[in-house]
């Protein structure tokens, strides 16, 4: 289906009132399409089908002599721990810990140690700090300044580039101001942009001078495994790397299956040091006697091995990759001429961060919803939802089928071409 019925020409070339006409006509019927959040699809939950039927009645003790369906292993069950820990982290078994199902609340969860008790060989808890702070890249991910915010922590956006965060503005930030003591970071098809850290990126955070001594990256590996195409990006060493320049406490590492198998019985993942995995253990012993073993048993037996991984992210390539195809052909057809429009074209992940002339975000959100299309709203992708320039829009085309998912892209081209209208701003 077309929105722009009886258009002879590219969308980019119809006049205010030609995009009126369009506009109104889709006002008559109105959709009902939410496009807010990176969801997977049905069939991609259909793929873990097998997985509700685990363990089943299987028979299991641990090698470290834990049966799993007792209390204990705080750490999670050590097999379950080999299967992800390189895959995902990057690091060994036991620089590894497995949660509950959501990164998101470990990294609420250290962060809520380092506020109260301090990091690994520093004394000072960060709630002491005047004003503690956080370096955030932007556009980033809202969740993570949702964290911020619960914790009081003023946020200090870093420009994104294709290479990562604008590395010579973070470095001279955190040589200055030893209140920073974290950063944001989403290293691989990060969210919104799809782009991933170049290696000299990583190196320099990994070596970065700092005038706290406390600084850490939190490293939110959420895409470690989700590919898009032929040209898979492998994960950075950044633990490695940051025990080679000195700092080998410098990072904590998160990560999660929510995406893999389903986002409401995955595990998450906690990885770090030696020393930082046994502060986080050491705090974490005070709110649990141990995580959801069932679960972690459920994993090992789905998967079976690293390579079991790699074959079912397989399968969500298959469905993810032509969606992500059919909105780039959307846009790339309606913003045909229209050099002022830019997006990003992912290898990987689960989002497409759209740029539009400064001002235009939050009216082309307005249009769209009332066309019945419900974007992110604008300024999600900026701390305290703020976009200074009022010019990205996070586009999420996981959730929808390939047919409403067109229909969405073009409802979007419609609104971003009529505020540019509107607005008289050159489409050059």
């Amino acid at each position: 289906m077309t929105i722009f019925t009886d258009v002879k020409c590219s969308p980019g070339d119809l006049t205010r009132v030609e995009l009126e006409a369009c506009y109104a006509r889709t006002l008559v019927n109105p959709f009902s399409i939410n496009m807010t959040r990176g969801l997977p699809s049905s069939e991609q939950l259909a793929l873990a089908t097998d997985f509700l039927f685990l363990p089943g009645r299987a028979s299991f003790i641990s090698r470290n002599g834990v049966d799993w369906r007792n209390y204990g292993c705080l750490q999670g069950l050590p097999e379950v721990r080999a299967l992800f820990s390189e895959t995902l982290l990057g690091l060994p078994t036991d620089q590894v810990v497995i949660a509950e199902n959501s990164s998101l609340a470990l990294m609420y969860e250290a962060l809520g140690y380092a506020f109260r008790y301090g990091v690994p060989c520093q004394n000072e808890p960060w709630s002491q700090v005047a004003t503690p702070k956080f370096l955030c890249p932007v556009p980033g991910y809202d969740r993570h300044f949702a964290i911020c915010d619960a914790y009081q922590i003023e946020m200090v956006p870093v420009p994104m580039l294709d290479t990562g965060p604008d590395m010579d503005i973070v470095e001279r930030l955190v040589l200055a101001d030893p209140s920073i003591k974290g950063m944001w970071c989403v290293p691989k098809y990060n969210n919104p942009c799809g782009s991933t850290y170049s290696p000299d990126t990583v190196r320099r955070l990994a070596s970065l001078p700092t005038a706290a001594s406390d600084f850490v990256l939190f490293w939110d590996n959420a895409y470690a495994v989700h590919h898009l195409t032929d040209d898979e990006v492998s994960n950075q060493p950044i633990a490695q790397l940051c025990e080679a320049a000195g700092y080998a406490n410098r990072v904590f590492i998160f990560a999660s299956t929510s995406k893999i198998v389903l986002p409401s019985a995955g595990l998450a993942f906690f990885g770090a040091s030696p020393a930082n995995i046994e502060w986080f253990l050491r705090h974490r012993k005070s709110r649990t006697i141990g995580p959801d073993k069932t679960n972690q048993l459920r994993h090992l037996l789905f998967f079976g091995d690293r390579q079991g991984v790699v074959a079912h992210m397989r399968k969500h390539r298959v469905l993810l990759e032509p969606k992500f195809k059919r909105l780039e052909d959307e846009l790339s057809a309606g913003f045909s001429g229209v050099e002022s429009v830019t997006w990003t074209r992912p290898k990987g992940g689960y989002f497409v961060s759209l740029n539009l002339p400064e001002g235009c975000a939050t009216r082309v959100v307005e249009l769209a919803l009332v066309a019945g299309l419900a974007l992110t709203p604008a300024g999600a992708t900026y701390p305290g939802g703020i976009d200074p320039y009022d010019s990205n829009i996070r586009l999420a085309p996981s959730y929808l089928d390939i047919e409403t998912l067109g229909a969405a892209a073009q409802i979007l081209v419609l609104c971003v071409l009529l505020t540019l209208a509107e607005k008289n701003i050159s489409q050059l």
